[in-house]
């Protein structure tokens, strides 16, 4: 299932902001340690198991993905030739919601995720619903004819003026289009991630 209890619970149990927000930063900022009565006390190392636990719990949050959709996803990756975790980073690159943040066209993953699952972004022209959509290079998504001028969509594209997005992707910020030119590489996802805890997390079970 997917987590759908306090995320600010979850950015203090990993230690950062899972979720990008501001509201996070500040939380972590007034309370820089676990979640529970006795969290400030605690002492002891992780186990390699609990090491590697963890990260898996952290990739799949910043994701958003339930534990079956990341447990598919690593199923995928290792039918595929290649690293396991690159393949995963990349299959994680490639969601439509991601992609979507990755742009600069929202604020937070989730945000993104809202976008893709109203339908508000178009691939190639056609009305996708599927957050987890995978793009592939040659394809086209651009923002809906009646919210390209939404003054959030606005807002969002001012704050991210500067904002340089990663090199599979060609954005054009006047015309609202991310073209997709490329298949992302392990530099192109999250390094917060250290994705070979997770790939060993799930070969021992």
């Amino acid at each position: 299932m997917k987590y759908n209890g306090p995320k600010a619970r979850r950015c203090r149990r990993h230690g950062m902001n899972l979720y990008v927000a501001d509201k996070y930063d500040r939380i972590l900022q007034r309370k820089p340690y676990g979640p529970g009565k006795s969290a400030k006390t605690r002492s002891g190392r992780d186990s390699e198991y609990a090491k590697q636990l963890k990260e898996k719990q952290r990739a799949r949050d910043m994701y958003g993905l339930s534990e079956k959709q990341f447990a598919g996803l690593y199923k995928e990756a290792t039918r595929t030739k290649g690293k396991t975790g690159d393949t995963m980073k990349q299959l994680l690159e490639q969601r439509l919601d991601n992609a979507i943040y990755r742009a600069g066209f929202a604020m937070t993953r989730l945000q993104s995720r809202q976008f893709a699952g109203h339908g508000l972004f178009l691939v190639d022209d056609q009305r996708v619903t599927t957050p987890s959509y995978r793009l592939r290079p040659g394809q086209k998504v651009t923002i809906r004819s009646k919210t390209k001028d939404s003054p959030t969509i606005a807002a969002i594209l001012e704050r991210h003026e500067k904002y340089l997005p990663p090199k599979w992707m060609k954005i054009n910020p006047a015309s609202r289009t991310i073209e997709v030119i490329a298949v992302p590489g392990p530099e192109d996802a999250e390094q917060a991630v250290d994705m070979r805890l997770v790939v060993e997390f799930y070969s021992r079970t």
